[in-house]
């Protein structure tokens, strides 16, 4: 038997991707490892409800954005007040891609990864 255990984003700036999770939202740093002089730092973030993480790597020899493909893939928050975090997301320019036929939004981190935001069904 398997479970989710983390996700992976390769981030160019750590501490302006962990402000970002941590307002936008409301993620904690969990954990924390690397080695700044091997040039890596990763930092686990949490929601405070789930085991779920966000991994978030930050490699010192990566200067160049990352190559984010068609962005097919992507993480997911589920709210139970989705029309609050809607109006919020707006308000602050936060949402790149609406998707009112399905009921969905996403937002773009700093790095330009996308994060769905879904009502809890």
């Amino acid at each position: 038997m398997f479970s989710f255990n983390h996700f992976n984003f390769n981030v160019s700036d750590l501490e302006r991707s962990i402000s970002f999770y941590k307002d936008v939202f409301g993620l904690n740093v969990v954990r924390e490892s690397g080695n700044e002089e091997k040039g890596y730092k990763i930092v686990f973030m949490g929601d405070g409800v789930t085991d779920f993480r966000l991994e978030l790597t930050w490699l010192k020899d990566h200067q160049q954005a990352y190559d984010l493909g068609e962005q097919e893939f992507h993480l997911a928050f589920r709210t139970d007040d989705y029309d609050s975090a809607y109006n919020d997301f707006f308000k602050r320019g936060l949402i790149c891609y609406d998707n009112k036929d399905m009921g969905i939004f996403f937002v773009e981190d700093p790095d330009g990864y996308w994060i769905e935001v879904i009502p809890t069904r």
